[in-house]
C-alpha cells in the first residue's frame, strides 16, 4: 500500500509542477520551489506587513547600510504567486536607495517576473505594496531622528 501511495504522490507532484511551469513561466516556477529571501530578519531597519484583499499576509523586512538596502527578505502566509512575488519584491529592493525603491510598483514585478494569470496578479501589488509600508516607515523613522 505504501509504495502505491508514493507512486501516487510523486505523480501527483509531477502534474502539479508541469501545470505550474506551463501556466506560470520558467522564472515564477523556479522562485516558486526555492523562493530566494524568504525569511524573517533579526532587527531590520524597516518592516511592512499587509494583509491583502485576497487574505495573505505578507512581511516585507529591510535593512540598510549607507543609503541603500543591504539586506531584503520576506514571508508570507499566502498561496504561491504571493510567494513568487514576495521573494521578487525583497531581491529587487537589494542595493536599492529609497528614490529608486519608490519606483518598485506592481507593474515592475510583474514585467520582471514575466507576468502571472491576471486572477494571480493581485499578488504583484500586495508584495510593491508591503515594500512601500516598509519604505515608508524607514523614512518616517529618518525623518524624526529614531
Amino acid at each position: 500500500m505504501s509504495d502505491q501511495l508514493d507512486d501516487f504522490l510523486k505523480e501527483l507532484q509531477g502534474q502539479i509542477y508541469e501545470e505550474t511551469l506551463r501556466d506560470y513561466g520558467q522564472k515564477a516556477f523556479d522562485r516558486w520551489i526555492d523562493p530566494p529571501c524568504m525569511h524573517t530578519m533579526e532587527n531590520p531597519d524597516a518592516h511592512g506587513r499587509i494583509t491583502g484583499s485576497c487574505g495573505d499576509t505578507m512581511d516585507i523586512f529591510l535593512k540598510f547600510k549607507e543609503g541603500t538596502v543591504s539586506e531584503a527578505s520576506f514571508i508570507t502566509d499566502g498561496c504561491g504567486p504571493s510567494m513568487i512575488c514576495g521573494s521578487l519584491a525583497a531581491e529587487l529592493a537589494i542595493g536599492k536607495d529609497p528614490e529608486e525603491l519608490k519606483k518598485i510598483t506592481a507593474e515592475t514585478i510583474l514585467e520582471v517576473i514575466g507576468g502571472l494569470p491576471e486572477e494571480d496578479q493581485h499578488c504583484a501589488s500586495l508584495a510593491a505594496n508591503t515594500l512601500q509600508m516598509a519604505l515608508f516607515r524607514y523614512l518616517d523613522q529618518e525623518a524624526s531622528g529614531r
